[in-house]
């Protein structure tokens, strides 16, 4: 398919659904072609609607693996309430205070002194006794923690990351594509759903026609041995011959019919419709071997590395081997180190800044944050070696599927050649029936042959026409599954 006919086939697909919903076809409606029930059937299939969400999907996770490139900002707050006060001391405090002694230039400890020796007075347990204290109250140090808020908004920016952040922005691209393959195959098999579905309608109708045909051509052979049965010319056994035979005939057209009905009913539900929806086919007043024979023509060889490269289902494998590589440089990240750079504004009410305050109050922070594994007793190395197996497994199948391919082609190549060829022989046969038919019916006028060979010519001539109808859809039939096989149905 072309890049053009990409782009417009969904403009052309949601153009041809509205129509369809604003007018739904009925047996007066003008008919419908192949390409029209294509177009409802890519719109209304319910598996091609969640196949597009998957794609959406794929595209949203490709954007936020693509957001990990970009510094975060992250903010945490909270509340906190404290059953019980914080004090630093648990009574008062008596502190020791010094003076400046000039000939000595130093501090010295204000103490009591034995006036006598001059010597500090000691108190029971060995200590001097200070003369003066700075009193230190309890109260001043017991600060107010009943409601404490905190916060802290925080940056982080990955510096390197062993690789990770790269090989999932490549493994979320490649889901991407493989979800629009995957998309694309699904498509393709709703467009051959869809075919198989019209060409058996269009099939049934001819062979309605013929069988009505067959039916009028018994009834009419059975009025004229009714007539030569009165005038003594045919027997009763010959009369009855002809009776059975076209009771049988009518008991085909109305298997045909209920046939034709059911056949109706699945093409309306292939295409999203009701299947109690009746519309008429643009093919079904058609010649339908008119143009079998220009369908019948066949390359004789194909550039298989074009195919390859066009069918949705090679893609996609194709991409599942992406997606498995990429899987195995992210646990190869895991053996490696990572660096990212951290910064943060912190801020609590109450705060300790400028001594206890119950205000907000914060300040900023920055640094570097560095993981090195060391040691794991082989978890991430096994990890990787069992991701680098999925991948040697991916490359396999997509080897094998591309071998199947190629004998898929062939054998699609092959019937499509014996589909025209068979065509072709049925063609031929269509004359030697009617021919046959034309000298029976003659012959039996003149009286020189019975009811049972014109019915023998009828038969053959019936067989003949039906033949012809398979063979001239099942050109058309395997020329659709050519495309598909060559991968330019969709």
């Amino acid at each position: 398919m072309s890049k053009l006919l990409k782009i417009t086939a969904p403009l052309l697909l949601a153009c041809t659904a509205s129509a369809v919903s604003a007018e739904m076809p009925g047996p007066e409606s003008a008919p419908v072609s192949l390409d029209s029930c294509r177009s409802m059937a890519l719109h209304n299939n319910k598996e091609l609607m969640i196949a597009r969400q998957n794609i959406r999907k794929a595209g949203y996770q490709h954007k936020e693996a693509f957001s990990a490139y970009l510094p975060a900002f992250d903010f945490a707050g909270g509340y906190m309430y404290n059953q019980r006060n914080i004090s630093i001391f648990d009574s008062d405090q008596l502190l020791p205070t010094k003076s400046f002694d000039p000939s000595k230039g130093t501090y010295e400890f204000n103490l009591v002194k034995n006036p006598e020796t001059g010597m500090p007075v000691m108190s029971p347990d060995g200590h001097p006794i200070p003369s003066t204290v700075a009193l230190i109250p309890k109260d001043a140090m017991t600060f107010d923690i009943h409601n404490v808020f905190f916060g802290a908004v925080t940056l982080t920016q990955p510096v390197f990351m062993g690789g990770k952040i790269v090989a999932m922005n490549k493994l979320t691209k490649a889901a991407e594509r493989l979800a629009q393959s995957m998309h694309t195959a699904g498509a393709e098999n709703v467009i051959y759903a869809v075919d198989a579905a019209y060409w058996q309608v269009v099939s049934l109708k001819a062979k309605h026609e013929l069988a009505t045909s067959y039916v009028n051509l018994l009834d009419s052979l059975s009025r004229n041995v009714h007539l030569m049965l009165d005038e003594g010319i045919a027997t009763r056994a010959d009369a009855l011959n002809v009776d059975v035979k076209l009771n049988s005939a009518q008991v085909d057209l109305v298997k045909v019919e209920n046939g034709l009905t059911l056949s109706r009913m699945l093409l309306a539900q292939t295409c999203g419709l009701p299947v109690n929806a009746v519309f008429p086919l643009a093919d079904e007043d058609t010649d339908l071997c008119e143009k079998a024979g220009e369908e019948s023509i066949t390359a004789t060889t194909y550039n298989m590395a074009d195919v390859y490269s066009r069918r949705p289902d090679l893609r996609a494998l194709d991409e599942a081997v992406e997606i498995a590589r990429q899987q195995k440089n992210v646990a190869r990240a895991s053996m490696m180190p990572n660096l990212a750079l951290v910064g943060a504004y912190s801020f609590s009410n109450p705060n300790m800044f400028d001594g206890f305050k119950k205000r907000f109050s914060g300040a900023f922070s920055v640094g570097a944050m560095l993981t090195i594994p060391i040691w794991h007793w082989g978890g991430n190395y096994n990890k990787y070696k069992a991701a680098e197996s999925d991948e040697i497994s991916r490359r396999l199948q997509l080897d094998n599927a591309r071998e199947l391919v190629d004998l898929q082609v062939n054998q699609a190549s092959f019937k499509t050649k014996e589909a025209a060829k068979t065509y072709d022989m049925t063609t031929a046969n269509i004359r030697k029936a009617d021919e046959n038919l034309r000298t029976a019916r003659l012959a039996f006028r003149e009286g020189m042959a019975t009811a049972d060979n014109v019915m023998e010519a009828q038969t053959a001539w019936l067989k003949a026409h039906s033949e012809q109808i398979d063979a001239a859809i099942d050109v058309r039939l395997c020329r659709t599954y050519l495309s598909k096989a060559l991968g330019t149905l969709y």
